[in-house]
């Protein structure tokens, strides 16, 4: 099967990357320690830490297998060597909101670094969707579950180095 491409920042790749050597380096060491310990304390039949450490083991190899497969389909994005003429995954842009008159600010990024609370949306949200493409004046609908939204696009800027 295909594995989908995942858009990361330069910033989203090393803290990812940072993650994985992490968790390969210290966190299963020191999981592998309290395992070991624990079934040196009394086996494994009824003993609680080695369960704890056994389900915390598989978790972290769960989680670096998620990891390399990220990184594996990484595809790095730099905001600050593409033009601004129209909406790509990189760039900051820049809405006015026509129903209310406010203006909204955030980057677009891939799914992994997504985090609205910090003003970044993912590439496949309803917004994101509604405005790739598209160049700094135009109007663009959006369709939510509560409705349409409607906004103006103001500005396309380039990402910040990170």
């Amino acid at each position: 099967m295909a594995e989908k491409e995942v858009f990361l920042t330069l910033a989203g790749l090393r803290k990812l990357e940072a993650e994985l050597a992490h968790l390969k380096t210290v966190r299963r060491k020191e999981v592998a320690m309290v395992m070991r310990d624990a079934l040196c304390a009394g086996g494994t039949w009824g003993n609680p830490d080695y369960e704890i450490s056994k389900m915390e083991l598989a978790f972290i190899e769960s989680r670096i297998q998620a990891l390399e497969n990220l990184l594996r389909n990484a595809q790095v994005i730099d905001g600050r060597n593409m033009t601004t003429d129209q909406v790509r995954v990189g760039h900051r842009v820049r809405l006015y909101d026509i129903a209310t008159g406010e203006e909204m600010e955030f980057m677009i990024v891939g799914s992994a670094e997504a985090d609205p609370g910090a003003s970044r949306i993912s590439h496949r949200s309803p917004v994101a969707q509604a405005i790739l493409g598209r160049k700094a004046g135009d109007i663009v609908k959006v369709e939510v579950p509560a409705g349409q939204l409607v906004y103006k696009i103001m500005a396309i800027c380039s990402m910040s180095v990170s």
